[in-house]
């Protein structure tokens, strides 16, 4: 509890982070200490509150030293608990209203910063290294992101760079803008000394990057990169948004997308190393530039949307590249995967809103289930009704967030048959 919180307000705290309000904008200015992880910095946050008398303002819990706080340019207090950070307002908000909450960040975050030679990133827990909503997905905002770095290094964000300018103390400012709503769990960034390779395709510039002090070999790593981004928009019906891609090579089995870029561990690209036709973390990753940061689900029940469908496009791009025994390969291991998880007893439908077990048990059903569910419609309704159904509902709901109905829907469109029952037994249940 920071010092000037009353035990009576911290007690009060029973918020569900993200309850009264929803954001539209996130403001960082962030001094990450390379060798520590440890950061400071400002940040600011507008909210519009969807309930008739918002007094708090709940994020989700994390490290981090919170102080020098407003809301409107007035005074406000915060206060922690284990699952909540929170901001009393100094008045109430009411249903539509607006209101800018600044403050200031210190301290060493928990999870979310990993070093590199001579460099950092961060990954997937954006709202340990500043105040954010983690786990809602179908909360979309603007990210702005200021990063000062000591000179000579290069950094990657969300959304777009703007001219790095000389700073003080002998540092200097990247400055990252999104130009699309993302949520908060996309927010990520990268910085050090790395070796670039760039490649310029019909969908955008892809640009490879080396964090592991290696010298790596940047062509041979991604030379399916391209091939993957034009048979991945074309069933998509969209470029590249932006018309930008990163890949950033980092030690270990990292494997996260985030808003702009993703994270390739060398450990699992080794992996594949003697199967090309085994390897899948880049067509994963690569497919949530579309499915997952571009059309979103709307909440964690939904998940199946984003990495049933990035599961699936490995192997369509499998089947796409090697033929069709790779697919059904890739569609083999899934079934093992979702067996695994029936012999401990559980299977659920995909939307199935309820606690699971383990990540793995989740994966089995959201990721594994989800990618022959999608196979299995394919089958039912036919190659050509399939693709034109996943492109109907991507492009008809780019930068928004979906359910199963929204995709449901596409499907029956495009295919002419009403798909209730098919979804009743895989999707929803019962």
């Amino acid at each position: 509890m920071l010092a000037g919180t009353t035990g009576a307000h911290a007690q009060s705290v029973a918020l569900t982070p993200g309850e009264g309000f929803e954001v539209e904008r996130y403001s960082v200015a962030l001094r990450p200490d390379l060798a520590t992880t440890s950061v400071s910095g400002t940040e600011t946050i507008v909210v519009r509150s969807t309930s008739d008398r918002t007094m708090q303002l709940a994020f989700t819990a994390n490290a981090l030293r919170i102080s020098d706080i407003t809301v409107d340019g007035a005074p406000a207090k915060h206060s922690t608990s284990a699952t909540a950070s929170v901001f009393a307002l100094p008045r109430a908000l009411k249903k539509g209203s607006r209101a800018t909450l600044r403050f200031r960040i210190a301290g060493t975050p928990k999870r979310g910063l990993t070093s590199l030679p001579g460099g950092i990133y961060s990954s997937y827990f954006a709202c340990d290294w500043m105040v954010c909503l983690q786990d809602a997905p179908g909360d979309k905002a603007h990210f702005a992101l200021d990063l000062f770095l000591p000179a000579g290094l290069a950094s990657i964000g969300a959304g777009k760079a703007e001219p790095v300018v000389a700073s003080t103390d002998g540092l200097t400012l990247h400055r990252w803008r999104t130009t699309r709503l993302y949520p908060a769990y996309l927010y990520a960034f990268a910085a050090g000394p790395f070796v670039q390779r760039s490649v310029t395709t019909d969908q955008g510039d892809l640009a490879y990057l080396d964090a592991t002090g290696t010298a790596a070999k940047l062509g041979k790593a991604f030379a399916e990169s391209p091939a993957i981004v034009a048979f991945l928009a074309d069933k998509a019906g969209l470029p590249l948004s932006d018309r930008r891609y990163v890949q950033l090579l980092v030690p270990g089995r990292e494997a996260q997308e985030t808003a702009g870029f993703s994270l390739i561990g060398s450990g699992e690209l080794d992996r594949a190393r003697d199967d090309p036709a085994g390897g899948w973390i880049i067509a994963h990753e690569m497919a949530h530039a579309w499915w997952g940061n571009l059309v979103t689900c709307a909440s964690w029940q939904e998940l199946w949307l984003n990495e049933g469908i990035a599961t699936f496009m490995v192997a369509a791009w499998k089947e796409h590249r090697w033929g069709e025994p790779a697919y059904r390969r890739e569609l083999a291991g899934a079934r093992q995967r979702l067996e695994r998880a029936r012999e401990q007893g559980f299977d659920k439908p995909l939307a199935w809103g309820g606690t699971y077990p383990s990540l793995g048990v989740r994966r089995a059903i959201q990721y594994s289930k989800g990618a022959l569910f999608l196979d299995h419609l394919r089958t039912s309704i036919g190659d050509a009704a399939f693709w034109r159904g996943l492109r109907r509902f991507t492009r008809d709901n780019v930068g928004q967030t979906v359910t199963s109905a929204d995709f449901e829907r596409a499907m029956e469109q495009a295919s002419g048959r009403d798909l209730s029952a098919t979804f009743a037994a895989w999707v929803y249940g019962g």
